[in-house]
């Protein structure tokens, strides 16, 4: 196992549920063909268990079975790295990142990425900072906000090559709170359900007054389950204009349709 900087006891996971946890993730990603190092299922695994024992206080799963968490959270959140995403030292962040998802999981296998979290819970953000701590992870950063008023920041807005969100809203919705953190030239990329199609219809509208621009909608099947899931990629091919996003809680009640 890895090294962390201090030892932690979990008893939410018995030896032979660590260890299902262990070989799900193995055997997920590489069905899928994505190289799995021995380091990588040790974070995982550490990050799994501080996790659920974290989750006794603080709600951050409903999922707390070794094959669920390791296919539905891990394998998942890793699912972008089907589209031959770049390998370079490139600026990424997680929208509304929650538990970590896939923000977390994808700076433990893209170690030279520069990973923003970014949610508006204050104790969820605490929970990502002690668990990026634990880990040993320098590539990553916790940001405590809104969307809406951090893409505001002029530190933050048109900064990073790739905004990523997982289960936070629908797409048009999605476009308002995430484009205008991408650079010109940029991608956002959702990981929605198996009705992402359906939300690319939805999402007209927003696509031409955010300036993004479809780029693909690709279909996937999860590798043990076989649970559909949707990767939504969107080029941001012009500036976002200076009114969006709007104010908070206004694209939730009134998203561009």
């Amino acid at each position: 196992m890895i090294e962390t900087k201090e030892t932690v006891k979990f008893t939410q996971w018995d030896s032979e549920q660590v260890l299902r946890f262990r070989q799900q993730v193995q055997k997920g990603l590489q069905d899928w063909g994505i190289a799995v190092s021995p380091e990588l299922i040790d974070r995982c695994t550490v990050y799994a268990e501080v996790m659920l024992a974290t989750n006794a206080h603080l709600n951050l799963t409903a999922i707390t079975d070794p094959d669920g968490v390791a296919e539905k959270h891990f394998v998942d959140s890793l699912s972008p790295l089907l589209l031959n995403l770049s390998d370079a030292p490139i600026s990424v962040i997680d929208v509304g990142t929650g538990a970590g998802f896939p923000g977390l999981p994808l700076s433990l296998i893209r170690p030279q990425w520069r990973v923003t979290l970014l949610d508006s819970l204050q104790k969820r953000c605490r929970f990502l900072s002690e668990t990026t701590e634990r880990l040993g992870l320098t590539n990553v950063q916790v940001l405590h906000g809104r969307a809406e008023d951090s893409a505001r920041n002029l530190l933050l807005r048109d900064k990073y090559s790739i905004v990523f969100s997982r289960a936070v809203a629908r797409l048009p919705v999605l476009l308002e709170l995430c484009l205008p953190f991408v650079t010109l030239g940029g991608s956002f990329i959702a990981l929605k359900g198996p009705d992402g199609p359906a939300e690319v219809e939805e999402a007209k509208t927003a696509l031409r007054l955010l300036g993004g621009e479809l780029e693909q909608v690709k279909s996937i099947a999860l590798p043990l389950s076989g649970d559909r899931r949707t990767l939504i990629i969107v080029r941001k091919q012009k500036p976002t204009n200076a009114a969006y996003p709007r104010k908070a809680g206004i694209p939730n009640r009134k998203p561009l349709l």
